[in-house]
C-alpha cells in the first residue's frame, strides 16, 4: 500500500530551505512552524490513506501537535509565525474532526479517491415534502410509501389535538426497523473498509463503488429515522 506522503508535493522550509512535504506543520530539519496549505488531512498526521486507522494513535498525535501549536509557544515569535500557528491549529482541528469520525472519514477518503458523494438519495438538504419515488431504494419503496402515509396521519392527528396509540406503535416499530437497517449498512461499510485497505487497484475500485451506494442508502435511512423521530416527538 502506498503512503499518502509519497505523492506529496515537496516545498522548501521558509527558514532553512530544506524540502518538506506540502502538509508538514513543522520542518523536519529545523523544527520551525510551516504555513498551512490545503491538502490531504491524512498527511497532517503522517498517516496512510486508509479507512481503518489507529484512533488512539490519531488522538495522541493530535494532542502532541496541539501542544506544539499552542499560542504560548509563539509569544516571542514573529507575527507571521503567530498567524501560522492559528491557521495550523484550525487545519489540525478540521483534520482531527474529519478523521476520528467513521462516516466523515469514509466520505472524505472517498472524495480524495475521486468518488462523487452527493445527495441523490435524500441527504440532509432534502426538502421535508420531497416524496420523489426515484430517490427511494427499490427494496424500501412499499414501506416508505406506507410510512409517509402514517406520518401524515400522525401529523394531522397531532394538529387536531388527538392521539392514536395504534398509529404511534406502528411508527415506533418502523423506526426500530430502519435503525436496524442503518446498523446493517454500517456493518457492510466496515466490511468494505477492509476490502479497500487490503485490496489492489481493481478491488479498491469495486469497494469504492459499493461504499458510495452504502452511503447513499445510509443517508436515506437516516432521514427516515429523523422524520419518524420528529413526528413522534421523541429523541
Amino acid at each position: 500500500m502506498s503512503n499518502a506522503l509519497d505523492s506529496a508535493v515537496p516545498v522548501a522550509c521558509w527558514s532553512c530551505h530544506v524540502a518538506q512535504n506540502d502538509l508538514t506543520l513543522f520542518c523536519s530539519h529545523c523544527s520551525k512552524i510551516q504555513p498551512a496549505t490545503p491538502g490531504d488531512f491524512f498527511q497532517v498526521f503522517h498517516l496512510q490513506r486508509a479507512f481503518q486507522i489507529d484512533l488512539e494513535e490519531l488522538e495522541r498525535e493530535f494532542h502532541r501537535l496541539s501542544r506544539r501549536l499552542h499560542p504560548d509557544r509563539f509569544a516571542r515569535a514573529s507575527e507571521q509565525e503567530r498567524e501560522w500557528s492559528l491557521a495550523d491549529t484550525a487545519l489540525l482541528n478540521d483534520a482531527y474532526r474529519t478523521l476520528k469520525d467513521p462516516l466523515f472519514r469514509t466520505e472524505y477518503l472517498l472524495k480524495l479517491e475521486g468518488a462523487q458523494i452527493g445527495e441523490q438519495h435524500a441527504g440532509k438538504n432534502r426538502p421535508a415534502n420531497d416524496k420523489d419515488p426515484s430517490r427511494v431504494p427499490a427494496d424500501l419503496l412499499e414501506e416508505v410509501f406506507e410510512l409517509n402515509m402514517q406520518l401524515e396521519e400522525m401529523r394531522e392527528a397531532r394538529e387536531a389535538g388527538a392521539s392514536d396509540p395504534d398509529l404511534q406503535a406502528q411508527l415506533e416499530l418502523a423506526k426500530g426497523k430502519f435503525e436496524s437497517l442503518l446498523a446493517d449498512v454500517d456493518k457492510d461499510l466496515r466490511g468494505q473498509w477492509q476490502v479497500w485497505d487490503e485490496g489492489d487497484a481493481a478491488t479498491r475500485e469495486s469497494a469504492k463503488t459499493a461504499m458510495v451506494k452504502l452511503l447513499d442508502r445510509r443517508r436515506y435511512l437516516s432521514n427516515l429515522v429523523r422524520d419518524v423521530t420528529e413526528t413522534l416527538g421523541t429523541r
